[in-house]
C-alpha cells in the first residue's frame, strides 16, 4: 500500500509528467502576466502587493499583473518577486508552478504572529521547521515527513543578517489554515504545549512542496503581531505601521541573499533522491 501511494506521489510531479509541465507553464504565465523566460532563477515570494511596490522602488524593477498574482523582475540583480497572496492552498499552487522555472533558490519573505513571550513586533524569525497543521501539504508528502526548509538558503540568509549587525531567532513555526484561532482556547493551549516560536499560514506547505517538487526554498519571517499578548492581535492600523517600518529592511535582506546567490552561482540543492 505504501509503495503504491509513493508511486502516486511520484507520478504527479511536474518534473516527470510532461503534460502537467506544459499546463503548469501555461498557468504560471496566465496567473502572473509574465512569460516563463522572464523569470530569474532567484525568486522571492511574498503575500503582499506592498512588497512588490517597494521592490520596484528599491531596485527599478519591471512588473506585470496576471489574473491572480503580481510579479516584478530585476535584471540587474537577477531576482524576481511574486505576490502569491495568502494561505496554504496558494502556497501549494505557487511552489508547483515554480517547478517549471527550475529556480536555483526561492526565499519566502512572510509574516508571522510571535508566540514566544520574548518576541516583539519587528523581530526576525528564521524557521528551521514548520508544523504541518494545514490541508495542502498532504497532497505532496505523507504526514510523517517533516516540513524543513533548504538548509543552505537558511544559512545564507543567516550570514547576511549577521553581516548587517541584526539579530534573529531560530526555531519551529506552526503553519495553520485556521483563521480566528485566537478565539479558540483549546487551540491556544496546544500552541503553548508545542513551544513554537511563531504561527503563520504558508511555511509548511512551501517547505514540503519545495522538497517534493525539487524547488530549493527557505524563509525569513517578520513578526507582525503578538496575538497571545493582551491587545496583541494585528489590526488595520498596526499592519500599516509594520509595513512602513520594516518592509524595506525585510526586502533588502531578501534581495541581497538572492542576488548574491546569483553572483556566486551557488549550488543550493545539494541532495539527490
Amino acid at each position: 500500500m505504501q509503495s503504491k501511494q509513493a508511486e502516486l506521489y511520484r507520478s504527479s510531479r511536474t518534473f516527470n509528467n510532461e503534460r502537467k509541465h506544459k499546463i503548469a507553464v501555461d498557468m504560471l504565465e496566465r496567473y502572473t502576466g509574465s512569460n516563463l523566460k522572464d523569470f530569474h532563477k532567484q525568486i522571492i515570494l511574498t503575500n503582499f502587493d506592498y512588497y512588490i511596490e517597494r521592490f520596484k522602488m528599491m531596485s527599478g524593477a519591471t512588473s506585470t499583473k496576471g489574473s491572480a498574482m503580481n510579479v516584478a523582475h530585476n535584471s540587474e540583480k537577477k531576482v524576481s518577486i511574486i505576490d502569491f497572496s495568502i494561505g496554504s492552498p496558494n502556497a501549494a499552487l505557487i511552489i508547483e508552478l515554480l517547478a517549471v522555472v527550475d529556480p536555483s533558490a526561492v526565499l519566502f519573505l512572510g509574516m508571522c504572529g510571535g508566540l514566544h513571550r520574548s518576541l516583539k513586533v519587528g523581530d526576525f524569525v528564521l524557521p528551521m521547521a514548520a508544523i504541518r497543521d494545514e490541508g495542502a501539504s498532504i497532497h505532496f508528502m505523507p504526514p510523517q515527513v517533516p516540513a524543513l526548509p533548504t538548509f543552505k538558503i537558511q544559512k545564507f540568509v543567516s550570514q547576511i543578517i549577521i553581516e548587517k549587525g541584526l539579530d534573529y531567532r531560530t526555531g519551529v513555526v506552526h503553519t495553520t489554515d485556521y483563521r480566528f484561532w485566537e478565539f479558540n482556547d483549546r487551540f491556544k493551549e496546544d500552541l503553548y504545549d508545542e513551544r513554537a516560536l511563531g504561527i503563520e499560514m504558508e511555511c509548511a506547505t512551501l517547505f514540503i512542496g519545495g522538497f517534493a517538487c525539487k524547488v530549493p526554498i527557505g524563509a525569513l519571517l517578520l513578526v507582525s503581531d503578538c496575538p497571545l499578548k493582551r491587545g496583541g492581535i494585528k489590526t488595520k492600523k498596526s499592519a500599516k505601521k509594520v509595513f512602513r517600518q520594516f518592509t524595506d529592511l525585510h526586502l533588502d535582506i531578501g534581495i541581497k541573499a538572492m542576488s548574491e546567490i546569483a553572483e556566486r552561482g551557488e549550488h543550493i540543492r545539494h541532495y539527490k533522491w
